[in-house]
């Protein structure tokens, strides 16, 4: 049996301030929605938040992503359904989630320096760190899924 968990933003509600507004700036960086949410999908995906999981991909697909590419996102790299910047994004978005493996490589550096600039891999890095605080919240505190009234 699972032990109740408490709602962070009730415990901590200042805490929560800058972490909304965290998410604020990575939807007004040089980032599409689109590229946030897939960012937001896979490190949850890695994370195993199940709640951020959920709340990003029905974001998603209310602003028009498609289905199969969601479905497809846990094997990006293999798949023609990215194109070369998205999969520099979530090449980075994995190794700055699992950054003790071996954090963001030189070689992708330099790729998304190359394709990207500096500006837009600051925002990726923000985007990467916001959703992995908030996943930290999620699993920690064991936020559920909301039910569908479907």
């Amino acid at each position: 049996m699972k032990a109740d968990r408490f709602l962070m933003g009730e415990v901590k509600p200042n805490a929560f301030n800058p972490l909304i507004q965290l998410n604020k700036d990575a939807y007004s960086s040089t980032l599409t929605e689109a590229e946030v949410l897939l960012i937001y999908i896979r490190a949850s995906q890695i994370n195993g938040c199940a709640y951020c999981i959920q709340s990003h991909i029905k974001e998603a697909v209310e602003k028009g992503e498609k289905q199969y590419r969601i479905h497809a996102l846990n094997a990006w790299d293999h798949s023609h359904f990215f194109t070369d910047e998205e999969k520099i994004i979530l090449q980075m978005t994995e190794e700055i989630t699992l950054i003790s493996e071996k954090g963001l490589t030189n070689n992708l550096y330099e790729k998304a320096l190359d394709k990207l600039g500096k500006e837009k891999i600051a925002d990726i890095i923000m985007a990467v760190a916001t959703i992995n605080a908030w996943n930290r919240v999620g699993v920690s505190t064991l936020l559920e899924p909301i039910k569908s009234q479907e």
